[in-house]
């Protein structure tokens, strides 16, 4: 039996899969959560050998539980989600998912895919496998795609400690108008409306670790 938690902030989705793994025989869930914290939790109790996790959750989303899990706990974690965003792909597979299965998937494709994944191998949906060659091929990070300065990384680095732009300036010797200039190029380049949206985007995106934030 492979041993399943199941990771979703929808009640009705989460319940209708859990209701589909066991009807089929070799799957038992042995948990679920509504979020990524909640996840942390039900897997170190659980130990698993898969976890099913949704990308977009609230609290703590599935890249960020990713990361928190890879290298503390021994399960495979495969991506079972609706986004096709090369945002949401990349950062997950950087970030360590075994798999990334869209949600249109049927039963038994999604059954294939556990097995693949609780054997060692990587999946992916068919219609993401074209963005993670294209990645490849552009040997670019997440970093680069975005276009942040090593100095930007630093900068943001401590936005995620809560630094106000005062002890930024004291901490990087720099003048506080330079850290209002690259907060400003941070946030338009992250696409974020304030610090603390860009600062989740980076945690989700790899640029910084989820203990920064």
């Amino acid at each position: 039996m492979i041993r399943i938690v199941v990771v979703d902030d929808h009640a009705l989705f989460r319940s209708g899969l859990i209701s589909l793994l066991s009807e089929m025989g070799e799957f038992q869930v042995v948990g679920e959560a509504a979020n990524g914290r909640e996840a942390l939790d039900v897997v170190r109790q659980t130990k698993p050998d898969i976890v099913l996790m949704d990308v977009n959750m609230p609290v703590m989303g599935g890249v960020e539980t990713v990361r928190a899990l890879k290298g503390h706990e021994s399960c495979r974690i495969i991506m079972l989600t609706i986004s096709k965003s090369d945002e949401d792909l990349l950062s997950a597979i950087s970030a360590g998912a075994d798999g990334y299965i869209l949600k249109n998937a049927s039963p038994e494709d999604l059954r294939k895919a556990i097995d693949q994944v609780h054997r060692g191998l990587g999946v992916l949906s068919p219609e993401v496998t074209k963005q993670v060659m294209s990645a490849v091929a552009s040997g670019k990070t997440p970093q680069q795609e975005i276009g942040l300065s090593a100095r930007e990384i630093e900068v943001l680095s401590c936005l995620a400690r809560g630094l106000t732009t005062a002890q930024i300036s004291n901490e990087l010797f720099i003048s506080e108008n330079t850290v209002k200039t690259h907060v400003r190029h941070i946030l338009e380049k992250l696409e974020a409306s304030n610090r603390v949206e860009a600062t989740r985007k980076a945690v989700q995106l790899g640029l910084i670790s989820a203990a920064e934030y």
